[in-house]
């Protein structure tokens, strides 16, 4: 009997948890179609954003003097940083495990000095493991402002400027679809044409969009040899007054697309995980129910044992 009865308590407390899960599944799922919303939404736009930095970029390689230090190439990084975008919560499978573990893998790679600028409490861990944080910054589970973003964009672009940064890079998650993210690491400033990996989105690519750096290249020289045609931009009043309100917003939108393919990830990875849990207390609950009438059947049939023996005694 005891045994029945402490089965019957673990049933009980399995159900519950279950629930539990389920409740969290329903409420991640409903976030995560409004991150998802918002990440579709704002992709192409990102991605075209980034053509226009991507034409600049090339076009201030051939000038004798860049355009602007945002597009100036950096030739030796000596001290770099990442801002790493995370959760605030857990129960999110091994979502920021990952990134986390990217943004290391990228350090180690590349030898340098790193600083981090955090964005989600779950990114603190990288305290434990004496790496330096240059900052804390509170993160929305559903951004839909980007202003939101305006103090990390100020303090990364004030530091590259003044020289305390050679690099600045983001570690985020690349939403794929609700049960596939990839963790990246995506260097925002400055731009460099080089890279293999420009786009936000799809992991580096969107094909709705079909932006490569070569295409963009081959449009920019196409411009410049097709009939004597000369492509140029005109700035008004001056190339340096437009770029230092033009590049900061273009740098804004990476970031703030970094933060939408984060939190589109992160919702994705909880509901997947709840859906997994409330799936394993279901079968661990069928399982014990099994063991549970097996447990009251042996115990009936000890009973009624036990009365056939009683009742061949008194008759004897």
């Amino acid at each position: 009997m005891a045994k029945t009865k402490e089965i019957s308590r673990r049933i009980k407390s399995i159900t519950s948890t279950k629930k539990i899960t389920k409740a969290m599944e329903l409420v991640s799922a409903s976030k995560m179609r409004k991150a998802i919303e918002a990440v579709l939404k704002t992709r192409t736009y990102a991605d075209l954003s980034w053509e226009t930095v991507l034409n600049l970029a090339q076009l201030s390689a051939k000038q004798q003097e860049p355009l602007h230090e945002l597009l100036k190439p950096c030739l030796e990084a000596k001290k770099v940083v990442i801002i790493l975008i995370t959760s605030n919560r857990g129960m999110c499978s091994s979502y920021n495990t990952a990134v986390i573990a990217k943004a290391k893998e990228s350090i180690a790679r590349h030898q340098i000095d790193t600083d981090f600028i955090l964005a989600g409490r779950k990114g603190a861990t990288v305290y434990n493991q004496n790496y330096q944080v240059a900052a804390e910054f509170p993160k929305d589970e559903l951004l839909t402002e980007i202003r939101d973003i305006y103090p990390i964009v100020k303090m990364v672009l004030k530091d590259y400027l003044d020289g305390k940064y050679d690099k600045v890079l983001v570690a985020y998650t690349d939403f794929i679809n609700p049960v596939k993210q990839v963790p990246r690491v995506k260097q925002l400033i400055p731009v460099e044409l080089a890279s293999k990996d420009n786009y936000l989105g799809v992991t580096g690519q969107d094909p709705r969009i079909g932006l490569t750096v070569e295409g963009t290249q081959h449009e920019i020289e196409k411009s410049l040899i097709n009939e004597g045609y000369v492509h140029e931009y005109l700035f008004e009043p001056s190339p340096r007054e437009v770029l230092d309100k033009m590049i900061p917003r273009l740098v804004e939108i990476q970031l703030y697309q970094a933060f939408l393919e984060a939190n589109a990830s992160e919702h994705s990875a909880r509901m997947t995980a709840m859906h997994q849990a409330t799936e394993a207390a279901a079968d661990m609950v069928s399982e014990l129910t099994l063991f549970y009438n097996k447990a009251r059947q042996a115990n009936i049939t000890s009973e009624i044992a036990e009365i056939s023996a009683g009742a061949n005694a008194q008759s004897e």
